[in-house]
C-alpha cells in the first residue's frame, strides 16, 4: 500500500498536481458512496442533543448514513424535485441536516440558510433563491424557530411543500413519549385542532421529515440520476456581515474539487480511522465541507455536538472532556473559539489525540494562536477561504513550516495571487514578491457566480491569461516560499487623512495584554481624519485593568503613531456573527452614530435619534429625527462626513 505523504511545501503542491491522473466523482453523492465503501459498518456519524449526553450519543453507520441520504433523496423525488429544484433548509445542527444536505444534492440544489437571521431576511433570501421545497423545525417548547418561519411563509410565494423536522425524534429512551406529548401539545396550543396545515397559507403542503422518509426506497436513489459535475448542488449566503447577503451558486465540480484538494493535504492522516468533532454550524460552508464531506468521503467520524454546536450548554466548558472522552483527532473553529477555549482548564483531560485543529474566517490574532499551542500542543491550521472558492483556498502545510500569521499555501488544483489593480478595478499587473495587493483565485473550486446577475459585476478580473480569476476583495502579499499573509480587506481599513490603517496593525499588539481576551479595531467617522482607530476590548474574567492603561500599553505596542487608537471602549462581550466571527459592521455602525451625534450636538443640533443601518444601493444609511426643524444645520455638519443621510419627519 503506497503511503501518501501530506504537504509540506509548495513543491509539494506541483508534486500532487503533477500526479493528479485518477478522476474525481461527478458529484457529492458519487463522493459520500465512496467514503462507505471504505467500511459500510463503521460509525459515519454520532449526535448529542445535550453535553451531558455526549457519553452515549446516538450513532449511524455508513451504511445507515447512506440508506438515509436515499431515503431522504426519494422523498424529494416524489414531492416532484428534480436537478433544478431548490431545496431550502432552516435547521440547527441535526442529523436530519446532513440528510437533507446529501439527500437534497442527490436530488436537487440544497439552499442553506441561518436560522439565526431575522424572518424579513429569510424571507428575501427563499424568494431570492426561488425555493419550492422548505424543511425546517416543527414546533416544540422552548425552540423559536417555528414562529419565526410561520411569519415568513405568506412572504415567499414560490414555496410548495413544508418539511418538518420532529426534534422530539432525537430524544432517546423513554423520555421521547414525553418529548412527542410536549411537541404535540405545543402545536395545540398555537393552532388549535386545525394543526400545522391550517396555519400556513393555502397552496403549501405540510410533511412530516421522519414519517415521510421512512416509507421511501433506502437502497438506491429513485431518480436514477445520471450526474453531471456541472450541475448545481448548493446555493449558500454571503456577505452577512457587510450587507445584504448574496447567494453564491455553487456546482458538483466546485465542492468535490475543494474537497479532494483539502484531503490532499494531509495525505494519510485524514482516513477512516480518525475522529472529527462538528461544531459550526451547517449552514455553513467550513461545517459543510471540513465536517462533512471530507470526512466522509474517507469513511472518518464525524461527531455532531448538540444542535447549537459549540454555542450549546456547556460544550466550550466541557470541550476537553469531549475530545478525550471521543478521542478527537480534528476540529475547525475561528478564532473567538480558540481565544474561548484558552479560558478552559485542561485539567487531567489527555488531549493527545488531537493532531490538527483547522481555523479561518477571520485573521487569528498571533498572540492568541502562540498561547492556544503552548497550552494544548496541538497544531492550528490557519488557512484561508471564502464561500465563492467553495470553503478553502489555502491553508498552512499539515507536514510543514506553520508560519503564524500566514494563511498558507494555496491548495492543489486551484491558483492564487496577488494583482494591482487601477482606481477603476481593472489588472495591471501581477504582484511582485511581499507587495501587497488584491488577493484573486482561480480554478475547479471557484463558484458559478452569484444567483443575482447584478450582483455578478466586477467580481471577475480580467488578468490576460484566458483564466477566470475571481476578486475576492481582500488585500494580502505572497512571500517567496509561496506562504500567503493576509494584511486586510479594503472595506475594513481604517483610513486616516490619506494613510491606511490595518485593523491587524492595532488588535495583534493589543492581543499581547495578559488580560485581553478579544480586540476589534474599527474607524470612528472625523470630519477632519477622515477616520480614526478606536477599538472594542473583551477581558478575561476578572480583569481590572483600565481603558487608560489599555491606552498608554498599546502605544508601547504600536510602532506606527497613526494607529494608536484613539479611544479604547471595554465591553463584556464583542458582538460576534452565527459562525463566531467579530461583528465589525456593528460596532462601526455604533462609532458612526456616537460621532455624528456629538458632531450635531456642537452645533447646537438637537437630535431626538439618529440610528444607522445598510442600504441595498445606498450603502452605509443614517436616519436623523430632529427636536425641531434644524434641518439645513444639520445638514451642513452631516455633509462633513460620507454617508447619505435621511431626515425623519
Amino acid at each position: 500500500m503506497t503511503t501518501l505523504e501530506g504537504v509540506a511545501t509548495i513543491d509539494d503542491i506541483l508534486r500532487i498536481e503533477s500526479n493528479q491522473v485518477q478522476q474525481r466523482p461527478s458529484s457529492t453523492y458519487e463522493m459520500i458512496c465512496s467514503g462507505v465503501d471504505i467500511n459500510p459498518e463503521a460509525t459515519a456519524l454520532s449526535f448529542f442533543l445535550q453535553t451531558k449526553e455526549h457519553l452515549n450519543p446516538e450513532t449511524w453507520s455508513y451504511q445507515q448514513l447512506l440508506e438515509h441520504i436515499h431515503q431522504t433523496a426519494n422523498f424529494f423525488h416524489s414531492l416532484g424535485a428534480t436537478k433544478d429544484t431548490v431545496i431550502a433548509f432552516v435547521l440547527p445542527n441535526l442529523p436530519e441536516t446532513h440528510f437533507v444536505i446529501w439527500g437534497g444534492q442527490a436530488t436537487g440544489i440544497v439552499a442553506a440558510i441561518n436560522p439565526l437571521l431575522e424572518p424579513d431576511a429569510i424571507a428575501e433570501l427563499l424568494e431570492a433563491a426561488g425555493a419550492s421545497i422548505l424543511v425546517t423545525l416543527a414546533p416544540f417548547p422552548g425552540t423559536d424557530l417555528w414562529p419565526k418561519v410561520l411569519e415568513v411563509l405568506p412572504k415567499v410565494v414560490c414555496l410548495r411543500d413544508l418539511v418538518l423536522v420532529n426534534i422530539a425524534d432525537r430524544v432517546r429512551g423513554p423520555k421521547q413519549m414525553v418529548a412527542r406529548l410536549f411537541q404535540k401539545k405545543e402545536t395545540f396550543n398555537l393552532h388549535g385542532l386545525g394543526g400545522i396545515q391550517n396555519a400556513v397559507p393555502k397552496g403549501i403542503k405540510v410533511h412530516d421529515f421522519g414519517k415521510s422518509i421512512h416509507k421511501q426506497n433506502k437502497h438506491r436513489l429513485n431518480s436514477k440520476r445520471r450526474f453531471n459535475e456541472n450541475d448545481f448542488s448548493s446555493y449558500f449566503c454571503t456577505g452577512g456581515t457587510t450587507g445584504t447577503p448574496k447567494i453564491a451558486m455553487r456546482t458538483h465540480r466546485n465542492e468535490v474539487a475543494n474537497a479532494v484538494s483539502v484531503t490532499a493535504l494531509y495525505g494519510d492522516d485524514m482516513d477512516s480511522r480518525k475522529n472529527v468533532f462538528c461544531g459550526l454550524p451547517l449552514f455553513h460552508v467550513n461545517g459543510v465541507l471540513v465536517s462533512g464531506l471530507i470526512p466522509f468521503s474517507k469513511g472518518a467520524h464525524v461527531i455532531l455536538g448538540t444542535p447549537q454546536g459549540y454555542r450549546g450548554e456547556d460544550v466550550g466548558r466541557r470541550f476537553w472532556e469531549i475530545v478525550e472522552h471521543h478521542q478527537i483527532n480534528f476540529f475547525s473553529g475561528v478564532p473567538t473559539l480558540y481565544a474561548g477555549l484558552l479560558q478552559v482548564p485542561i485539567g487531567n483531560h489527555k488531549i493527545d489525540c488531537l493532531e490538527y485543529g483547522l481555523c479561518g474566517a477571520a485573521p487569528m490574532p498571533v498572540e492568541v494562536f502562540r498561547k492556544f499551542q503552548e497550552s494544548t500542543g496541538l497544531k492550528i491550521l490557519e488557512g484561508y477561504g471564502l464561500t465563492e472558492g467553495t470553503c478553502v483556498s489555502s491553508v498552512n502545510p499539515p507536514a510543514g513550516e506553520r508560519r503564524l500569521g500566514s494563511i498558507g499555501l494555496r491548495i492543489a488544483g486551484q491558483q492564487m495571487k496577488t494583482v494591482i489593480l487601477d482606481d477603476n478595478g481593472n489588472y495591471e499587473r501581477d504582484c511582485n514578491i511581499d507587495e501587497i495587493g488584491v488577493i484573486t483565485i482561480s480554478g475547479p473550486n471557484v463558484f458559478s457566480g452569484y444567483k443575482v446577475p447584478a450582483q455578478n459585476k466586477g467580481i471577475s478580473i480580467d488578468t490576460g491569461d484566458g483564466q477566470r480569476w475571481f476578486n475576492t476583495g481582500d488585500l494580502g502579499r505572497q512571500d517567496k516560499d509561496g506562504y500567503f499573509w493576509l494584511t486586510g480587506r479594503k472595506k475594513e481599513l481604517i483610513i486616516r487623512g490619506g494613510h491606511n490603517i490595518d485593523p491587524a496593525s492595532i488588535e495583534e499588539p493589543l492581543h499581547q495584554h495578559p488580560e485581553v481576551q478579544l480586540a476589534a479595531a474599527v474607524g470612528r467617522p472625523d470630519a477632519h481624519a477622515g477616520e480614526l482607530p478606536v477599538v472594542y476590548v473583551q477581558l478575561k474574567e476578572s480583569s481590572t485593568v483600565t481603558s487608560e492603561e489599555l491606552l498608554e500599553f498599546s502605544k508601547s505596542k504600536i510602532l506606527e503613531r497613526a494607529a494608536w487608537p484613539k479611544q479604547i471602549h471595554i465591553v463584556d462581550q464583542l458582538p460576534l456573527t452565527a459562525i463566531g466571527k467579530i461583528f465589525k459592521l456593528e460596532l462601526r455602525h455604533k462609532e458612526i452614530a456616537d460621532a455624528l451625534t456629538q458632531a450635531l450636538a456642537r452645533s447646537n443640533v438637537n437630535v431626538l435619534n439618529l440610528s444607522v443601518a445598510e442600504d441595498k444601493t445606498l450603502g452605509t444609511v443614517v436616519n436623523v429625527s430632529l427636536a425641531k426643524n434644524d434641518v439645513d444645520e444639520a445638514t451642513r455638519i452631516l455633509g462633513l462626513f460620507p454617508f447619505h443621510t435621511r431626515f425623519n419627519t
